[in-house]
């Protein structure tokens, strides 16, 4: 990846396009191509205008013009498109005062690594997430007045294992069997080392890739660590050639958190630790698991906050078909090394460096930059309030009497409940000015207008099923 101007422009000394990404409010990736000849050092230093009027979540029409500045350290060639293009992330600017743009998400996501530094805690963040996904055969849809259903298909789902109207060689993953079968039994080692292979030619150093526990496709590969933003960044190009590597071999991806009933959802575990110099201040030799003071009170800004961070970590409404107690996914308000039932575990390693957290709520249908942002903040309102996060559960919490069961709070059971929470608690996201009200009404707006509402007024399929005769 380029790191000035100048490295950028010679990256993209062969492309044919120059193709200028950003991010809207819920999370999906914008962009506008233009000819590359167009690839001059005033394309970085005066930016390029569009409408921010027809951008979820942006501006409303009498004031659609901005401004976007791309950021040449984001830089990289395209290696999914037919055509040879420069792939550059930008950042929103207002086009009268020439000040980043309040409700632009990358300009949070640099907001919160800005504080970090002020507050003298820490110099760096490092994240690491762990975005499961999906990849089907076919996927059908539709819900409308009169109708409503979907159809998955992929040639490992357990429900083809009896199909006849061709060839079949069984062989197919049984609910929750899919950890690490070998091929045939995984079909999709090979396009998973394709997109590995084309996220390593695009500067995104990666580091495994496996299928996952679920039937019908379910995989993930591992991403190097990364600084906060550039993580976001390097997250939305691991969605983009996951998808467009999927579409090239006939098959098409979901980052839909659960698509599949009566089997694991797809999670994005995220891993943090914080940086002064070469010191990693997590990590204590003597403390519970190898964790510092400072670790815990980060563990503890999350535990207090848990409720309002998942409206910008597990932000849809599908997040709740995942996030259901005494099945999978974390819901307990509790910290453990190797626990995996709790929402925040300490993973065993002897290393120094490699001590982190890993908050195990989030899936990938968030916004990274508003996720990532988020959990710091959260972790630093922790540290700055010294918020106790209790004793470690060290114990498979599924399975705890229902007396013991009852005495750890578990997060909000939908989306509807964690807008309210974050309605309510939410000024540790405004210290720095990281988030502002402004952007967290706007997206609470969007979030129960376009998505929370549509839910909740139509009728599901499994309605008819338990009520129709009624």
């Amino acid at each position: 990846m380029a790191k000035t101007i100048a490295d950028a422009l010679a990256l993209g000394k062969d492309a044919k396009v120059i193709d200028l990404r950003f991010i809207d409010l819920p999370g999906q990736w914008q962009h506008v191509s233009l000819p590359a000849r167009r690839l001059e050092e005033e394309l970085f230093t005066e930016g390029m205008p569009f409408d921010g009027s027809s951008i979820r979540g942006f501006q409303e029409i009498h004031e659609s013009d901005m401004l976007l500045m791309p950021d040449p350290e984001s830089a990289f060639m395209d290696p999914v498109a037919n055509i040879p293009t420069l792939v550059v992330t930008c950042d929103v600017y207002d086009p009268i005062t020439l000040q980043p743009y309040q409700r632009d998400p990358r300009y949070v996501a640099r907001k919160a690594e800005a504080y970090l530094k002020q507050t003298g805690i820490a110099e760096t963040i490092f994240m690491g997430p762990e975005a499961e996904f999906f990849i089907f055969d076919n996927i059908r849809y539709s819900s409308n007045t009169y109708e409503a259903y979907y159809h998955i298909d992929s040639e490992e789902g357990w429900w083809n294992s009896g199909r006849a109207d061709k060839q079949n060689f069984g062989g197919q993953i049984s609910p929750k069997r899919g950890y690490f079968p070998v091929p045939p039994t995984d079909t999709l080692q090979d396009v998973r080392t394709e997109i590995v292979l084309a996220l390593e030619a695009a500067g995104v150093p990666m580091e495994v890739h496996h299928h996952e526990v679920a039937t019908a496709g379910q995989v993930e590969l591992g991403m190097r660590f990364n600084t906060l933003t550039r993580m976001a960044d390097q997250l939305l190009m691991y969605k983009y050639i996951a998808k467009n590597v999927a579409r090239k071999n006939g098959k098409t991806v979901t980052f839909m958190p659960k698509p599949l009933f009566g089997d694991n959802g797809s999670g994005m575990h995220v891993h943090s630790s914080l940086w002064k110099g070469e010191s990693n201040v997590f990590y204590d030799a003597s403390g519970y698991a190898g964790l510092s003071d400072m670790a815990k009170y980060y563990i503890g800004g999350i535990l207090k906050h848990a409720p309002a961070l998942l409206a910008l970590t597990s932000p849809t409404t599908n997040s709740f078909r995942r996030l259901v107690p005494g099945f999978e996914a974390p819901v307990n308000l509790a910290y453990s090394q190797r626990n995996r039932s709790a929402i925040c575990r300490i993973p065993v390693t002897k290393s120094s460096k490699a001590k982190r957290v890993e908050f195990r709520a989030p899936d990938p249908s968030s916004n990274p930059y508003l996720c990532f942002a988020a959990i710091l903040m959260a972790g630093l309102d922790g540290i700055q309030n010294r918020i106790d996060p209790g004793e470690p559960q060290d114990k498979d919490l599924y399975e705890l009497p229902a007396e013991e069961a009852k005495l750890i709070k578990q997060v909000p059971g939908s989306l509807g409940a964690v807008l309210d929470a974050l309605e309510a608690d939410h000024d540790f996201l405004l210290q720095g000015d990281v988030f502002t009200m402004d952007l967290l009404e706007a997206y609470i707006e969007y979030k129960r207008k376009f998505e929370l509402d549509p839910i909740r007024l139509r009728p599901t399929p499994h309605e008819f099923t338990l009520y129709f005769d009624c």
